[in-house]
């Protein structure tokens, strides 16, 4: 007759247990670290976004817009006439576009007048204001930026775009 030893007995229950309270502790530790590392790139990638709204603005109104603005992002994805490149990359140029976990608008500036036609024909605005809200706030990012026809990128710490004019309690980004 053969006795069985520990080795042939496999893990017990306890050891089991032991692992998956291990396993649980380095995941709720590791786990708030990568929910903000995850943050912090939406909201430099919502900044960098916002950068390239701007971009696209300034060569809207240099090329198309005879030096007035976009007031919708579908606007700066309309090639000039004539032309084949879009002023504003295709997965912006959409009304209301979600991107890296938040949500983008392109509208009139505060006090912008509607001033003639670009160069396809649409409305041009003495002003843009442009911002960047997460779709989730507190999961998907911690603020919320805006920008206007003075390229100045701001933000606040709230589910809410900083308002025209800018100011506290929205600080701009350095």
């Amino acid at each position: 007759m053969h006795m069985q030893t520990r080795a042939d007995l496999g893990i017990s229950r306890t050891e089991v247990a032991i692992i998956v309270a291990i396993v649980a502790i380095i995941a709720a530790v590791a786990l708030p670290g990568v929910w903000r590392a995850r943050m912090a790139k939406n909201e430099a990638g919502a900044i960098a976004s916002l950068r390239m709204i701007v971009a696209a603005e300034i060569a809207y109104a240099s090329v198309c817009g005879r030096n007035r603005y976009a007031s919708s992002l579908s606007t700066l994805g309309v090639p000039p006439a004539g032309g084949t490149q879009a002023f504003l990359a295709a997965h912006l140029a959409v009304p209301a576009p979600e991107h890296d976990g938040f949500r983008f608008t392109l509208r009139q500036g505060e006090g912008a007048q509607v001033i003639g036609s670009d160069c396809n024909g649409t409305p041009t605005s003495t002003a843009y204001y442009g911002s960047a809200v997460p779709t989730t706030f507190g999961r998907t990012g911690t603020r919320s930026f805006g920008v206007n026809t003075a390229g100045t990128i701001w933000q606040n710490v709230t589910a809410a775009a900083p308002a025209e004019p800018f100011g506290a309690p929205a600080t701009p980004i350095q």
